[in-house]
C-alpha cells in the first residue's frame, strides 16, 4: 500500500488582509523528501509555510497536514501539529539570555518532557548530530551565525518532527557556510525528516538537488531543476 503524502493541497487559495498571496495552489510533500521554495521576495514562499502550521490561514482548497485539516483545524489541536514541523528561521529566534543547553531545554520542557536524563540524552545527540558538541554551555551571542543556525537546527529536531520547514536558512549567511547548513539538512531529510526549505540562491539547487517549486504570478508550480 502507498504511503500518505506528509502534506497534500488542493485548489488551495491563501489571502493576506484582503490581498490574494497564491490561488490555485496544487502541492505534495511525501517521507524523506527535500523541496525548494523559489521565487522573488513578496511571491509568497514564506507565507506557503506560515499556512502550514496554522500561522496564516487559507481561503479555498483542501489543504492536509500530517494527517490534519488544516481549514477544520481546532485551536487546540494548533500545538500537536505544531510539534510534528521543525521550524527553522532565518533569523535564528534563539532566547538570547540563556546558553545554548538552556535554550534546547526549553523546547523539549515546553512540549511535554519530564525526564532530567531523557532531556539531556536527546540535547547531547541533537548538539552531535548538528556538529555542536561542545558549544552548549556558550550563549547564542558568542557563536557564529553558521553556528546559531546549526543549533537552531538542532531545536527543530529535538522532536524527531516528521516534516522541518526552513525559511531561508542560508540568507543570513555566507556562501560557504551557507552550503554546510544544506548540508546538514539534507543529512538529516536522508534520515527520515522531509525538507521545505526557502531559498534565493539557486546554485544550491544544481549542487544538493531536490524538488523545486516556484511561486511566481500568485501560483506555486514544481518546475524542472535544472
Amino acid at each position: 500500500m502507498e504511503e500518505q503524502p506528509l502534506i497534500t493541497y488542493q485548489h488551495v487559495s491563501i489571502s493576506l488582509q484582503g490581498q490574494e498571496i497564491l490561488s490555485d495552489v496544487n502541492f505534495e510533500l511525501k517521507k524523506g523528501e527535500f523541496v525548494y521554495l523559489i521565487g522573488k521576495v513578496g511571491s509568497g514562499k514564506s507565507t506557503f509555510l506560515k499556512t502550514l502550521y496554522g500561522e496564516v490561514d487559507i481561503n479555498d482548497g483542501e489543504a492536509q497536514v500530517l494527517g490534519y485539516s488544516i481549514r477544520q483545524l481546532k485551536r487546540k489541536d494548533l500545538p500537536t501539529l505544531r510539534r510534528k514541523l521543525g521550524i527553522v528561521f532565518q533569523d535564528f529566534q534563539l532566547l538570547t539570555d540563556r546558553t545554548v543547553h538552556e535554550n534546547l531545554k526549553f523546547v523539549l520542557k515546553a512540549t511535554g518532557w519530564k525526564s532530567r536524563t531523557e532531556i539531556e540524552k536527546r540535547i547531547e545527540e541533537v548538539l552531535r548530530q548538528v556538529g555542536m558538541e561542545n558549544k552548549g554551555y556558550k550563549m547564542p551571542n558568542e557563536l557564529s551565525g553558521g553556528e546559531q543556525q546549526r543549533i537552531v537546527i538542532a531545536r527543530a529536531i529535538l522532536n524527531q518532527p516528521d516534516i522541518i520547514l526552513a525559511d531561508e536558512p542560508t540568507g543570513n549567511l555566507d556562501v560557504e557556510t551557507g552550503r554546510h547548513i544544506v548540508e546538514l539538512l539534507q543529512d538529516i531529510c536522508r534520515q527520515g525528516s522531509a525538507i521545505i526549505m526557502t531559498t534565493h540562491n539557486l546554485s544550491l539547487l544544481s549542487e544538493y538537488p531536490g524538488k523545486v517549486y516556484k511561486c511566481e504570478h500568485h501560483h506555486l508550480t514544481e518546475t524542472e531543476n535544472s
